[in-house]
């Protein structure tokens, strides 16, 4: 295993019921082939399930049937939280991909104010200074970007760290729970709305039907590489709709 990956502060509950871990290996599996498509190229498909296989066994550990929860319900959760914990204490996206999210979410949130809807493709590009192509190539190095960045919630200072990062405080806000607060959920549902069709469908696809890049793009007729372009501009959008609650 990657020694970057690494979990620790496990706290393991007397078992109530008989679980088989190695039955439930297929899941981790999924739910990282799942997650690996939406990252960078430097993240591996072997950590990500060994670091989920450390989630299931937490969740056959801790699991109660008297919570009236299907266990690949709750070890879903278990795994999805262990992978991005560990990814999210890892520099796991590039500095320079992050500084083009920015700049592309900025880019739009201006032509939004000015034009009174969502600007093209075209017009993103412009309003960047650059050839269309360009626009759509820094958009491919975006993959991985997410809704919300832990940087989101503490700034970098003037030397380029962010502290956050390299302080593990249990009191700080955290982006998992960020998106549980259904104030938030709410502005969320209203922003995909106002997204253009080909970016709803996108969203609906990726994350509600859960197909990979390239099968929405098959349904599309766009290759796996434009469907990520697709992706990281739907996200860029929804930041730049959401930067006030950001």
């Amino acid at each position: 295993m990657n020694p970057s990956f690494r979990r620790s502060g496990y706290v393991a509950a007397a078992p109530s019921v008989e679980i088989d871990v190695e039955a439930y290996t297929p899941l981790v599996r999924k739910l990282a082939s799942i997650m690996i498509a939406r990252l960078p190229a430097s993240v591996e498909l072997g950590d990500l399930i060994q670091v989920g296989m450390i989630g299931l066994i937490e969740a056959s550990r801790q699991f109660d049937p008297a919570q009236g929860v299907m266990f690949e319900t709750f070890a879903s959760q278990r795994i999805r939280g262990a992978m991005l914990d560990e990814l999210r204490r890892e520099d796991w996206l590039p500095r320079q991909a992050r500084r083009n999210s920015r700049q592309i979410e900025e880019a739009i949130s201006k032509l939004e104010q000015q034009q009174g809807r969502a600007p093209l493709e075209s017009e993103i590009a412009a309003e960047l200074g650059m050839e269309l192509e360009q626009y759509q190539e820094m958009l491919g190095e975006c993959k991985g970007t997410t809704l919300l960045h832990f940087e989101d919630f503490g700034n970098d200072d003037e030397h380029g760290h962010n502290p956050v990062a390299n302080v593990a405080d249990d009191d700080s806000p955290d982006p998992l729970a960020a998106l549980s607060d259904d104030s938030f959920r709410r502005q969320l549902i209203s922003a995909i709305k106002l997204l253009p069709e080909r970016d709803q469908l996108v969203m609906a696809l990726y994350y509600e039907q859960e197909l990979n890049l390239k099968e929405i793009g098959a349904v599309l007729g766009v290759t796996e590489s434009r469907v990520c372009q697709l992706h990281s501009q739907a996200i860029a959008r929804l930041r730049a709709k959401l930067k006030d609650w950001l």
